[in-house]
């Protein structure tokens, strides 16, 4: 499995960098009424103010945003890979 960073600012502590692996691609998951078919799921510590900061490979680059923590157990986040990011931003700028 893949080594990774996870960069946010959980509750206000800017700059905030922790480390894990990549443990499974392709979870599907729903919150709330949305639904996430392709999520990278990590240990790293995915919490509260993570969400939207980067989740960046051992070359440095960003393979995914980071998006939820599992309410349900300790220590499994998710980060939505980046080329559904991509994707999506090309939709949203009316590139698709």
């Amino acid at each position: 499995m893949a080594h990774i960073i996870a960069i946010g600012n959980p509750l206000g502590l800017d700059h905030s960098v922790t480390v894990g692996i990549i443990s499974a691609k392709e979870r599907p998951m729903e919150i709330g009424d949305r639904s996430y078919p392709h999520l990278l799921q990590t240990d790293a510590a995915i919490n509260r103010g993570n969400s939207g900061g980067p989740l960046i490979n051992m070359r440095g680059e960003v393979i995914g945003m980071n998006t939820a923590v599992s309410q349900s157990s300790q220590g499994i986040g998710f980060a939505i890979a980046v080329d559904v990011v991509k994707s999506a931003l090309k939709t949203i700028m009316g590139q698709a």
